[in-house]
């Protein structure tokens, strides 16, 4: 489909006529869901009672809103949905990735500091690892433990609707720090989802 700001002369040149204020975009779009409109009434082919039972399911889709929406259209939007979930503000805008593994790397003159994101994971010491080479290397293995579809608590079975977190089983998590460092003098702890470390530079 042309731009509605693009025009092809007829020798087949195009001319673009743009105003300065408005961008021409040429992106590929996020999800495509092929249209399927109603039928061309003067086909015969197939009656109107023939389609009243067909419901077509898309899947997964997002929905971008503008900025003035208001807490109460949001809210009747979840509502249509049976297992849908809403993002605002910064869980919202922020980048989309693996939800296990990101890393924050910082440095200091003597250290280095890196936190990684490992939500759902076992910090148990049998199922967890973080190994620290001189040359850098950081080798993170362990174990998740969301992402099931039945979980037990407090003797209640639930058989979840939605698993939206990281699948249960083993991972790796592998990236280098800025240089040598001294993997005898290691600080780091486990908790909330989050591995942090501080090792000195070598």
């Amino acid at each position: 489909m042309a731009s509605p700001l693009r025009s092809k002369s007829e020798n087949g040149e195009n001319n673009e006529h743009t105003s300065p204020q408005q961008l021409v975009l040429d992106v590929a779009p996020l999800n495509c869901v092929p249209y399927v409109g109603p039928t061309n009434p003067d086909d015969k082919s197939v009656s109107p009672e023939e389609n009243t039972d067909v419901t077509e399911t898309i899947g997964p889709a997002m929905i971008f809103l503008p900025s003035e929406t208001t807490s109460e259209d949001l809210d009747s939007i979840v509502a249509c949905t049976k297992h849908g979930v809403a993002l605002t503000g910064a869980a919202a805008t922020g980048t989309m990735g693996p939800i296990v593994g990101l890393v924050d790397i910082g440095v200091l003159e003597d250290s280095y500091y890196f936190r990684v994101s490992l939500p759902g994971v076992s910090p148990d010491k049998k199922d967890f690892s973080c190994d620290i080479e001189s040359d850098g290397k950081v080798l993170i293995k362990g174990i998740t433990t969301t992402g099931e579809k039945v979980v037990v608590k407090n003797s209640q079975v639930f058989h979840m609707l939605t698993q939206n977190l990281c699948p249960s089983g083993h991972f790796t998590v592998s990236f280098e720090l800025p240089g040598p460092v001294d993997p005898e003098k290691v600080t780091s702890c486990l908790a909330n989802g989050l591995l942090e470390a501080v090792v000195k530079k070598r």
